[in-house]
């Protein structure tokens, strides 16, 4: 399993940015994804979820109607499209895949949002 994240960098408040998570080594299509992110003293957490169909999707509350998870079997990848950036959603995002009992981690990507 390898999972590569990437799209991230420096934008200003208000600004967007899409993350993208390129995954290979397993079959992509049966299986739901999530991003988390992990901020400087601050535990790792879950910021979306996308069921394996991309039919089904959650998001955490800091998140919600700025944020859109989504997925292109076809190209295995999930992406995480993020508009009106705040200075608090600077941190490492990483998607991750559970599979059998295991979780996977790609290496991050870093998003830091300030003027």
């Amino acid at each position: 399993v390898q999972l590569v994240e990437s799209g991230g960098g420096l934008v200003q408040p208000g600004g967007s940015l899409t993350l993208s998570c390129a995954a290979s080594g397993f079959t992509f299509s049966t299986y739901p994804m999530s991003w988390y992110r992990q901020a400087p003293g601050k535990e790792r957490e879950l910021v979306a979820y996308i069921s394996s169909g991309g039919g089904s999707t959650n998001y955490a509350d800091s998140v919600k109607g700025r944020f859109t998870i989504s997925r292109v079997n076809a190209k295995n990848t999930v992406y995480l499209q993020m508009n009106s950036l705040k200075p608090e959603d600077t941190a490492v995002y990483y998607c991750k895949l559970s599979r059998m009992g295991h979780d996977y981690w790609g290496q991050g990507t870093q998003v830091t949002v300030s003027s």
